[in-house]
């Protein structure tokens, strides 16, 4: 039998200087290689259908995400946003930021794919593993 244990560690906060660094680095993965291959045109459905993809910060966890609009009758013009990737700053090394690279599940749940990668590590698994990518 296994038992769950969680482990609280903490992490020490994110200069703005170092958030902005680090978006700019995402958001340059994002205009260059997520929008061109996954959302180079947007196709209007009569389902949901994805209309951007963006990054944003919500304290030391970088997601990339993928805003939907609803083409159903009922709900015509709604939007929301979906997570697919996620990035927990995890301490800074000499090296620079390091970071766990979470994968969004269809369950709701977030799976550490890759743990204790630096930034160019992680923007690299986002550009190069399926899993880390939108499912459009």
């Amino acid at each position: 039998m296994r038992s769950s244990t969680r482990q609280w560690v903490r992490v020490k906060d994110l200069k703005a200087e170092e958030k902005a660094e680090i978006g700019a680095a995402c958001q340059q993965l994002i205009d260059t290689f997520l929008k061109p291959h996954f959302l180079p045109v947007i196709r209007p459905t009569s389902f949901n259908y994805p209309v951007d993809i963006f990054g944003k910060w919500r304290g030391t966890r970088y997601s990339f995400i993928t805003r939907y609009r609803s083409g159903f009758p009922e709900n015509l013009g709604e939007e929301f946003d979906a997570a697919f990737t996620r990035l927990d700053f995890q301490e800074g090394k000499s090296t620079g930021p390091i970071f766990d690279v979470m994968w969004h599940r269809h369950t709701g749940q977030w799976l550490a794919l890759h743990r204790g990668v630096t930034l160019q590590e992680a923007l690299d698994l986002v550009r190069t593993d399926g899993l880390l990518q939108p499912a459009l």
